[in-house]
Order: C-alpha cells, then sequence, then structure tokens
C-alpha cells in the first residue's frame, strides 16, 4: 500500500469511531505536527458521532467551539445528546471530552433532502488544480531555502497527508511575507472514497481547519510557525449547501475580512470543478503575539 493510500486510510479509521454505549463514541488522535490534536480532526469526529444517531438525514450546518487543546497521545471520548427531532429536521449536541474535561462543543443539524429556491456567488477564476504544481514538490523548495528547520516540523511537512493540497499562489509558510488577506488551494482526498455522501461530509470537515488560520496571519507576514506567536482555532461553523465528492477537486477559496483583540475571522467557500458552491465555512481564531516583533534597523 503506498504512503498516499496508508494516509487517507488513516483518517477513515480515526473517523470510524469505537461505540462505548448508547450516545457515546470514542476516537484516537493523530500528530500532524502541531501542538496539540488537530481541531479539524475533532469537528470530522464530532460530526461522525453526531451522524451515528441519525438515519435518511444529511448535515446541513454544525457551530463548534474549541475549548481546550486536546492531548495526541490519549483517546477523546464523544457524547451525543439528541436535542430534536422534528419532520425535516434533526438537531444534535456533540461534546468531547478528554481526561473529563470539554474539548470541543458542537451543535450540528441534519435535513432530509428536499428541492427549493437556488442561487449562488461565482466561483473565482483560478487555473485549473492539473496546472498547478504538487504539494510535494512545494515542500522540498520550501524546506531547501530554509536548512535550519527543526526536525519536528520538517517532518511535519514532509509527511504524506490524506488530503492533497494546490495553493493557485504558492507562499513558503517558513518565509512569510506581507501579502493579502486572501488565498486559494485546490483540495481532494488522496484517494477514492466510498459513495458515502456523510463520509465525503465527515472528510470535508476534517479538511476545512488547514489554511482558514493562515489566511489571518497573511497581512501580518508572520505564519503559524512564527516564534513568539500564539495561534488556535476558537471556533468553526460550517453549512453544507449542495452534495459533492471530497475526492474529486474542490476549490477552497477564503479570506480574512477583520483582525483585532488578539482574534482574526477567516472565511471559505468551496466550490467543485463545475462551479458550484458546495460548502461555506466560517472560523474565529486566536493570534496573539507573546514578544514584540524584532526591532528593525534604526527603528
Amino acid at each position: 500500500m503506498s504512503e498516499v493510500g496508508s494516509a487517507l486510510d488513516d483518517l477513515l479509521r480515526l473517523l470510524d469511531l469505537e461505540p462505548l454505549e448508547v450516545n457515546l463514541f470514542r476516537g484516537q488522535s493523530r500528530d500532524l505536527g502541531g501542538k496539540a490534536v488537530f481541531g479539524g480532526q475533532v469537528i470530522g469526529q464530532a460530526l461522525v458521532a453526531g451522524s451515528r444517531t441519525i438515519e435518511g438525514r444529511l448535515p446541513h450546518s454544525l457551530h463548534a467551539y474549541f475549548l481546550r487543546p486536546g492531548d495526541m497521545t490519549r483517546p477523546i471520548v464523544y457524547e451525543v445528546d439528541r436535542v430534536r427531532d422534528g419532520k425535516s429536521f434533526s438537531a444534535r449536541r456533540v461534546q468531547a471530552i478528554q481526561g473529563g474535561e470539554a474539548l470541543l462543543s458542537m451543535i450540528c443539524s441534519f435535513q432530509v433532502p428536499e428541492p427549493g429556491f437556488e442561487h449562488q456567488a461565482p466561483m473565482p477564476e483560478v487555473p485549473a488544480p492539473e496546472s498547478l504544481r504538487p504539494q510535494e514538490e512545494l515542500v522540498r523548495e520550501w524546506l531547501a531555502a530554509v536548512p535550519q528547520v527543526p526536525a519536528r516540523i520538517r517532518e511535519a511537512f514532509e509527511r504524506r497527508t490524506a488530503v492533497e493540497f494546490r495553493p493557485v499562489e504558492p507562499r513558503n509558510p517558513l518565509l512569510p511575507i506581507v501579502d493579502p488577506p486572501r488565498q486559494a488551494y485546490w483540495v481532494r482526498a488522496n484517494g477514492r472514497l466510498p459513495d458515502e455522501p456523510l463520509l465525503h461530509a465527515c472528510v470535508l470537515a476534517y479538511a476545512s481547519d488547514f489554511s482558514l488560520l493562515s489566511t489571518a496571519l497573511r497581512p501580518h507576514g508572520v505564519s503559524w510557525l512564527t516564534p513568539g506567536l500564539a495561534v488556535a482555532s476558537i471556533d468553526h461553523t460550517l453549512w453544507f449547501h449542495r452534495s459533492f465528492r471530497v475526492d474529486d477537486w474542490l476549490l477552497y477559496s477564503m479570506d480574512s475580512p477583520t483582525a483585532q483583540g488578539g482574534r482574526g475571522l477567516s472565511r471559505g467557500q468551496f466550490f467543485d470543478r463545475s462551479g458550484r458552491l458546495v460548502v461555506s465555512v466560517v472560523q474565529e481564531n486566536l493570534m496573539r503575539r507573546l514578544t514584540p516583533p524584532p526591532r528593525t534597523p534604526g527603528s
């Protein structure tokens, strides 16, 4: 089995939660190179937990608050509260718990598929994913440009991932520059997935937490790797608009309209290759400078 295939298989195993009791599930974690459990993993697993108590309905929105960082070496328990089952909608509250404390609190809503009025924002005009450089090729260049990269960061960059990203305008996160607060990536799972719409929604929920925070950091010439910064996701919201496949290319277009008070706001839209807007995302993140920036000559 290839490294790429095994990475996607590993993600699917992470999302296949172990049932412990009615409304109670357990999931494991993986180290992606950060200081704590990756937020997208917790969101994806929480959505799986909520969906395990639903039949015949698909998620249309979720609203999650990150309350504490998670320990990657310990399992996470997901407790589901069946808030309401109506004729068309079902609501679930999901708590991610580790060591008796809540890591994440999420409410998600599921709907019976139905037709209705339709309109949408247009997809941005960007190059096709096939014309862009593969992620592993960019990573090799980024690491070569900064030889003194700590081993832990180097390993995280070189690790094959379950989801492939192709940036429309690549920027080296090890050498951040001041840029407008917007970016776009083509995104897809690194392998074929079963024809299960709920699984595609959960994998996209996992992938949606990549790069949103970095969008808010771009106009300040820093990245999540910059020393002296504290960065983390505070809350995360997804709206699922239309059916999609996450194992085919999706354009993830992001912008950050504001940052203030140690927090930044980032927004994202996923479009399929035909131009359909399939998912919208909003996240508020912590972006706190712990040490003053270095003085420049003459300042």
